[in-house]
């Protein structure tokens, strides 16, 4: 279970709600990876991923809008880092998904914990400072 705790707390009351739906939706995955009675989990794989794309990207949007607003000295590295998820996410083979689900949903989480917990701990909480 993905829980948003408050030491994920920017300060910035939109990006901190959004932050709140992208945990979310790792919650989602989370209990897909433990639900025993779908034996086939790819559709459900596929809606979360579009959710994660989808969102992230609008998420992405909404934060740089902010960065740019506030004039953030470090924006170019949060750039950097924003176009690489959203090409990982893009990039996210269905076939390959649908081959090894359990795999595919496994690599998932370790890509968006890394993202939520590393980057936002290490990057976002410094935007407002």
């Amino acid at each position: 279970m993905y829980e948003f705790k408050d030491e994920f707390l920017t300060g910035i009351e939109l990006i901190d709600r959004e932050h709140r739906r992208l945990f979310e939706i790792a919650s989602e995955l989370y209990e897909l990876k433990h639900e025993e009675f779908i034996p086939d989990k790819y559709d459900n794989i596929r809606h979360i991923l579009e959710q994660l794309r989808d969102y992230t990207l609008t998420h992405f949007e909404h934060e740089e809008e902010y960065m740019k607003s506030i004039g953030y000295k470090k924006m170019f590295t949060q750039l950097t880092q924003h176009n690489a998820l959203r090409e990982t996410i893009s990039n996210w083979d269905l076939e390959a998904i649908d081959e090894n689900q359990d795999e595919a949903i496994e690599e998932m989480l370790r890509l968006i914990t890394d993202w939520l917990v590393n980057h936002i701990l290490n990057e976002d909480k410094l935007i407002r400072e």
